[in-house]
């Protein structure tokens, strides 16, 4: 049987989340809440359970009629699309009768119209594997994370350049702190902007107030703000999520005019120093752009030398006539669709 929770049933929500072993920060309703905010979507658990095995999936349920390239052109409420909250998540599963679970998802999606489902699968739960059943799966890149069992081994994982630039940020002055004050949302905020401007980000990115404030206010147990400063000034700033043995590096930011400074490399590791003190094993920090080997990812890898975790996405049509129709109609209406695109699903390219 499969029961659906929002966010208005926010405590019954978490303790279905906190009732699975290996559930991480992004399965929480107050971590979905800012996304909703955001415009995502309607945040949505769905839970399954059948007496030997049940599952749980989290995912941001869009109204397909309100995307810009069919306004006008299908009815609000006709179609929708289910896709991975902006992190990690996927189903976890608890027993073995994914036979079942398929079916009965299958099922509920087609009765409440939904056409796909993209999937961003947790690298650490690895909780893609055995879901092929469910999913074309596919291995986009690899991510990295830090261990956090001790701090001899966070240092020896450290790559030896990055060592030293942590060392030389130490040595001109640069301390680390961390706090949850609302008043660190604004600095946070500007610094973040200038941060996406220089990147030329999407417009996606630039989240407003509302959407921290929820960080704040509904991760109270579960965020932190962490920020480096050198002379008076903020020189980087990073949020940092953390739940059930694991902490995650979430958004971050940086001050241009410590560029050469290495602000970010000793936040980073101050802040793995942290999630050993307090108890987390893991320190995921994430990958590339796309999850491609970038110079992102080469920042990221300098903080473990070892082996990175695979990252790997999931994609389900669930409605094979609807999702032609929206591709059909993207070709009508869009002189520069690409038919050919990679993206999916393929109508939102």
């Amino acid at each position: 049987m499969i029961k659906v929770f929002t966010l208005s049933e926010a405590s019954a929500w978490d303790n279905i989340v906190y009732s699975f072993e290996r559930y991480d920060i992004y399965y929480l309703s107050g971590y979905v809440k800012a996304f909703e905010i955001n415009g995502d979507g309607k945040a949505v658990l769905i839970y399954f359970e059948n007496g030997t095995t049940r599952a749980m999936n989290v995912v941001m349920k869009r109204d397909i009629s309100k995307f810009s390239n069919f306004l006008g052109k299908i009815g609000e409420g006709e179609l929708f699309d289910i896709s991975t909250p902006y992190g990690y998540g996927g189903f976890l599963v608890e027993g073995n009768d994914i036979k079942e679970l398929k079916k009965e998802y299958e099922e509920f999606c087609h009765a409440e119209h939904i056409v796909s489902e993209f999937v961003r699968f947790h690298p650490i739960l690895r909780n893609w594997m055995g879901l092929d059943v469910i999913y074309d799966e596919v291995q986009l890149g690899n991510t990295v994370y830090m261990d956090t069992i001790s701090e001899e081994i966070i240092w020896k994982n450290i790559a030896n350049r990055n060592r030293t630039k942590i060392r030389k940020a130490q040595r001109e002055g640069m301390k680390v702190y961390w706090c949850r004050a609302p008043e660190i949302i604004t600095p946070f905020m500007d610094i973040y902007k200038a941060t996406m401007d220089k990147d030329n980000a999407e417009d996606y990115y630039y989240f407003n107030k509302e959407f921290y404030e929820s960080i704040m206010e509904d991760l109270k147990d579960n965020a932190m703000w962490f920020y480096s400063v050198i002379d008076g000034e903020i020189a980087a700033m990073t949020i940092f999520l953390f739940c059930n043995g694991q902490m995650h590096y979430h958004l971050s930011a940086s001050n241009s005019k410590f560029q050469k400074m290495a602000a970010t490399n000793l936040l980073i590791y101050e802040a793995a120093l942290w999630a050993q003190k307090n108890g987390y094993k893991t320190l995921h920090i994430g990958g590339g752009v796309g999850a491609k080997r970038d110079g992102l990812y080469q920042f990221k890898k300098g903080f473990n030398k070892g082996k990175d975790v695979e990252f790997h996405i999931g994609r389900k049509i669930f409605d094979e006539d609807a999702y032609k129709r929206l591709v059909d109609l993207r070709m009508q209406n869009d002189e520069h669709f690409d038919l050919e695109t990679g993206y999916f699903p393929k109508y939102r390219a």
